[in-house]
């Protein structure tokens, strides 16, 4: 039988990068993807060309276009392999507040009882393996905001005189008594569950509360996957639309890779309903106007972008991760890839996919 990893969202931007980064590491890997990110956010976004990569390039890859709100589909599904099963990372959702606001009852079924799903069976059929949740920032809601933030030329910053200027905003922030969107409450009662089921019934589950992930496998629009979509838009020529705070918002973002290299070192060394805030931290973080500029030097050639004055509801103006109680935990990891490196993989990959 052999050792298992079950990765839900397996074809899209950290499914797919765990696929291929514990592929050298288990016996097999079941990966479970319906495409709803087409459903969500349409044709553009489908990730079928990256489900028919994995099953092409990763030999111990199994696909499964399950649902994960499908209870019966899944159960065949652990039942099938038991405690075979040693690792799951579930990383499939609804990832869009503007999409969660027309259809709530779709967002939340995804996000919350997709998640007690995948957390049941894994309490019933393989109770032993690490549990890893992609949670997201957003469970802090709009708190952020209030923080005392300073505009500069190019971007918003901290006063430097509060506890977060050096490292970022940790995980003690409330996640209580603020406007989360829609989105961002069904993720809450998904990561709630996941340190529940970890407290209460003493499983391995790890909840990652990430700032913006990116890297070259995203599937980016409009609604969702900031940077890929702004790449997108410099090749294309197509229209840009910044949504408020002058373009100066702040946002950290972490390399696909790097948050599953997070998951590794977590499953070496598992704890029981704990927390952690991934993003690229102070290393790697830029604001809109920041990343434009970055790109335009990549390119060679001017964004076509307009500014709209409306910002997104709950939409962070300032938010940089601070990983530092994970790096207390797991000395062993650090971050490898800074916005730079992250701007020129996406657009590097994504000029190649278009000839």
């Amino acid at each position: 039988m052999g050792n298992i990893c079950l990765i839900t969202g397996s074809s899209g931007l950290i499914g797919s990068e765990a696929v291929g980064f514990f592929a050298e590491k288990f016996d097999k890997i079941i990966g479970i993807d319906n495409n709803m990110r087409a459903e969500f956010f349409g044709q553009d976004a489908s990730t079928e060309w990256n489900t028919q990569k994995l099953i092409k390039e990763i030999k111990n890859f199994e696909h499964h276009a399950i649902d994960i709100r499908d209870i019966a589909a899944l159960e065949s599904l652990f039942k099938a392999h038991g405690s075979a099963i040693q690792l799951i990372v579930h990383t499939a959702a609804q990832p869009s507040h503007d999409w969660a606001a027309r259809a709530p009852i779709t967002d939340f079924t995804v996000n919350a009882n997709g998640t007690l799903n995948m957390l049941e069976m894994t309490r019933l059929y393989c109770p032993e393996a690490t549990f890893i949740f992609t949670s997201t920032n957003k469970v802090y809601g709009d708190t952020p905001n209030y923080l005392p933030l300073i505009e500069l030329e190019k971007r918003w910053e901290i006063d430097e005189k509060h506890p977060y200027f050096k490292n970022g905003i940790d995980e003690n922030m409330s996640i209580d008594q603020t406007k989360h969107s829609l989105f961002g409450a069904s993720k809450v009662a998904a990561d709630v569950l996941v340190q529940e089921y970890g407290k209460y019934f003493g499983m391995n589950t790890g909840i990652f509360r990430g700032g913006c992930l990116t890297g070259p496998n995203h599937s980016g629009t409009q609604l969702h996957g900031f940077l890929s979509y702004l790449v997108k838009c410099a090749i294309t020529g197509d229209k840009y639309t910044i949504f408020g705070y002058r373009g100066k918002q702040v946002r950290d973002n972490i390399h696909s890779w790097d948050l599953v290299n997070m998951f590794w070192h977590f499953h070496q060394d598992p704890k029981q309903g704990e927390v952690y805030n991934a993003g690229g931290g102070r290393f790697s973080n830029c604001s809109m106007t920041e990343a434009i500029e970055q790109l335009e030097q990549i390119t060679g050639k001017k964004m076509n972008y307009e500014y709209s004055e409306t910002n997104r509801i709950g939409d962070h103006i300032w938010w940089i991760s601070d990983v530092s109680k994970f790096k207390n935990h797991y000395p062993g990891w650090a971050l490898k890839y800074n916005i730079n490196d992250i701007l020129t993989q996406i657009h590097t990959n994504m000029s190649q996919r278009r000839h």
